[in-house]
């Protein structure tokens, strides 16, 4: 039986609760990551981020189609001047917010011995896209990876 140690990626970019939104969306980009936990000062998970997150902030009053999290990457640093204003006010709507404003608190883990078939249930029972893999008996311990659906379609290979 496969579980949640098996396929987890141990390597898990963390990001603090008062981050600015601009910084997440740049860690994101920089990383190919769409979603992270939230730690406080301890290490400790205090909730998580994700594009969709930043997403709906940056789309407070602007379309959709503008504001795919990867819309800009493909235009190296920026690189016309007709996409100048654009990004200075989407940039603009991250800066002036932080994480704590937007995150999900009452993040969802499993332990690390979880069977992938759980996770899969938690996922599509939450709605979300990555679990977090915790190592206590009652789920409260220390970050110790993360199963995203990616880890789960891996699988099928």
């Amino acid at each position: 039986m496969t579980i949640a140690e098996d396929i987890m990626e141990r390597r898990v970019v963390t990001v603090a609760a008062d981050t600015p939104l601009l910084a997440v969306y740049r860690l994101f980009v920089e990383e190919d990551i769409s979603g992270a936990p939230v730690v406080d000062e301890s290490g400790d998970v205090v909730g998580v981020i994700s594009a969709r997150d930043l997403l709906r902030t940056a789309n407070e009053t602007h379309d959709d189609a503008v504001m795919d999290l990867h819309y800009y990457e493909s235009s190296p640093t920026f690189q016309g001047a007709e996409w100048l204003t654009d990004i200075e006010e989407f940039e603009d709507r991250l800066t002036h917010r932080s994480v704590s404003e937007v995150m999900t608190t009452g993040a969802i883990s499993v332990r690390r011995d979880a069977p992938v078939n759980e996770i899969a249930d938690l996922m599509l029972k939450h709605r979300i896209h990555r679990v977090l893999v915790i190592d206590d008996e009652n789920d409260e311990g220390p970050l110790v990876g993360l199963v995203s659906v990616f880890d789960l379609v891996g699988l099928l290979r």
